[in-house]
């Protein structure tokens, strides 16, 4: 599972440089067509691996205080678990928020309300948070998964 959304994280941020990329260097309807329907659906693919990265983590921290309880094994394994969940989804957040609203800011801009520079400045603030949301997201599922192994060590599973 974790491979499977560090995968969806990693499409999602892929996408959004693209977007970037040719929302900065596309000239003519085509190209402009091309970064909106990549700027879409990267947004999306951004929200949807975030918020799974999230409640799989919330899961995780669960099924650990559950095997803990049973085995008679201490709360620190939940408290660790619990400490890793915390940045993971303050920066997680963030990154969504801004994804959010590079993406409203997008049609602001589309339309002619909004120079094109404001939506610039949010598409590399979402790229650089998406980016450091994903080197906490790699460092939370890889201390989890030490405590998930140690848990079962203990409990001889």
């Amino acid at each position: 599972m974790s491979a499977a959304l560090l995968t969806a994280v990693f499409v999602s941020i892929g996408g959004v440089g693209i977007a970037a990329y040719l929302g900065i260097a596309g000239t003519g309807e085509a190209m402009l067509a091309r970064h909106i329907t990549i700027g879409i659906f990267s947004a999306m693919m951004t929200l949807l691996s975030h918020s799974m990265m999230m409640f799989y983590l919330i899961g995780k921290g669960k099924a650990v205080r559950e095997a803990a309880q049973e085995g008679g094994l201490s709360r620190e394994y939940e408290a660790r678990i619990t400490l890793l969940r915390k940045p993971v989804f303050s920066i997680a957040t963030l990154a969504m928020v801004l994804t959010m609203i590079t993406a409203i800011i997008g049609a602001s801009v589309d339309v002619g309300v909004l120079p094109p520079v404001a939506h610039g400045v949010l598409a590399y603030s979402c790229l650089a948070a998406n980016l450091g949301a994903l080197r906490v997201e790699i460092a939370a599922l890889t201390e989890s998964g030490r405590i998930v192994s140690e848990v079962n060590r203990l409990l001889n599973v």
